[in-house]
């Protein structure tokens, strides 16, 4: 049997990272047996739905690489792959009338008021529990009321007794008192169906063999095994995921800023690292190891390895991970995502490939270029406590003797690369008796006027080129003398 999965999203807004978790296990679920991913587009709560939110969805897929083998643009045999266009062609209202004929579903004419009259509070909450009023209409008295067009929903028609058992991959058999199991609504009274309808024709009809969800759904699944045994269908492996939860473990909401996919790609985190992170969101390898490609992920995925228990979602460690991503980059395709960032700090006409390099390993997103590379702009005002340093045995009194003994050497340099210039200066260092770091600390800090650099002071140099070096010297020497 050949493994189908799916993907089927409401277009609501951005990717929430839960959703990008659950498009992401379906795809390796499938992928990992060369089985087929599905996208289908669940637009059936036409209120919720938001402009360009379909266009979001297929954007987030495609950056991420999760790119599916049937769904709305490309079509596929089991087509159309969006609800409100099944919808239109009287599908859901067609598999509702099935059911009516078995008596496992019924017309409801009940209006609003008579529905606020069921509510009560439980534990307080409000819930409404329908009481089955309209089960009991004659077949005349439904023919009257579709004749007269009054409104109605088709609800599903639960047992008042005994159990219903379901078996879900990861948390067993669960079993549910069906008290508990509300006739819920199939048709809405605007004549579409509800998730919890349409997504079970779907996945019969699209032959859906591993339904993946989040555990929310879990006191869902048995009102959509009543509906699969109704139609006499082959109820699909349930895989639910864990949820998903902040560090104060909350669940991740809307609210955080970093709950959606977007939201992390605007911080800074690339998408492969996004996937890598969320991969890891409640499933764990079977070794140590937490950096992968989608493709290693596809090889190494086994659901039955995904956790029960809720995952944290830990900036802190994304924030790691996408640094080890940065690190392993090609150092042309990191500038060309690095350069917009570069370009808002730096507007002097310097080499900023070079620059880019000097950052990639020691910065864990794209905004902590900015505070790494400021002062090739411009020298910020600094403390001239900066050319202390016990280290490197360094006072104020050794770094205005330094700089002003390798200022005219800087000036005469005749090549201004990296390694000519370290030459120049070890050559000072060693005929003074002392380190490198002993000379080469004042230097950095009066190019930079900064205690941490992304580079050494001859790097530094090569790149802001001998004019603006001297210059930055001379004023350094200027500030030492004058304290």
């Amino acid at each position: 049997m050949k493994i189908r999965t799916r993907y089927a999203p409401s277009p609501t807004g951005r990717m929430h990272v839960g959703n990008l978790r659950t498009a992401l296990y379906a795809y390796l679920i499938a992928k990992h047996e060369d089985g087929d991913y599905i996208l289908r587009i669940e637009d059936t709560d036409q209120e919720r739905e938001m402009e360009g939110a379909v266009d979001i969805i297929y954007n987030t897929l495609r950056q991420t690489g999760l790119l599916w083998d049937e769904g709305p643009d490309i079509g596929g045999p089991c087509g159309p792959y969006v609800q409100s266009v099944r919808q239109k062609q009287g599908l859901y209202m067609e598999y509702a009338k099935k059911l009516i004929e078995k008596g496992e579903a019924y017309y409801c004419f009940c209006d609003e008021e008579r529905l606020n009259s069921l509510k009560k509070t439980v534990n307080g909450e409000e819930i409404m529990v329908y009481d089955k009023h309209c089960l009991h209409l004659s077949k005349e008295e439904i023919e009257a009321n579709l004749a007269a067009g009054k409104p109605f929903v088709i609800r599903q028609n639960n047992p008042m007794e005994g159990t219903t058992t379901f078996h879900d991959e990861l948390y067993g058999d669960i079993s549910v008192d069906n008290a508990e199991l509300d006739d819920m609504v199939l048709i809405k009274s605007d004549g579409f169906p509800t998730y919890n309808f349409a997504n079970v024709v779907d996945d019969h009809l699209m032959g859906i063999t591993h339904v993946v969800r989040g555990c929310e759904y879990l006191s869902s699944t048995p009102k959509y095994n009543r509906l699969y045994e109704a139609f006499g269908w082959e109820i699909p492996k349930y895989i639910h995921c864990p949820t998903i939860t902040n560090e104060e473990h909350k669940k991740l909401s809307k609210r955080s800023g970093h709950s959606s996919f977007q939201d992390l790609v605007d911080l800074g985190y690339l998408p492969e690292a996004i996937l890598n992170y969320v991969a890891l969101l409640g499933w764990c390898p079977d070794s140590e190891r937490e950096i992968f490609t989608l493709p290693e992920l596809v090889k190494e995925f086994d659901y039955l390895r995904i956790a029960k228990s809720p995952a944290v979602f830990d900036m802190a460690k994304l924030s790691w991970m996408n640094g080890e991503y940065f690190k392993a980059m090609d150092p042309a395709a990191f500038y060309e995502k690095a350069e917009p960032y570069i370009k808002a700090v730096i507007s002097k006409p310097l080499d900023l490939k070079k620059i880019a390099e000097m950052v990639r390993t020691r910065i864990e997103k794209f905004p902590d270029i900015a505070e790494q590379i400021d002062f090739f702009e411009e020298v910020p005002e600094y403390d001239s406590e900066l050319y202390v340093s016990r280290k490197q045995k360094t006072t104020k009194e050794s770094s205005l003797k330094v700089l002003t003994d390798v200022l005219p050497m800087v000036e005469g340099a005749a090549a201004f690369d990296n390694d000519s210039l370290f030459e120049l200066l070890k050559g000072y260092a060693e005929k003074e008796g002392v380190k490198v770091g002993f000379v080469m600390w004042p230097i950095r800090t009066a190019l930079s006027g900064k205690a941490m650099t992304p580079a050494g002071a001859t790097e530094i140099m090569s790149v802001l080129g001998k004019e603006e070096s001297v210059s930055r010297i001379k004023a350094a020497v200027k500030k030492l003398s004058e304290e």
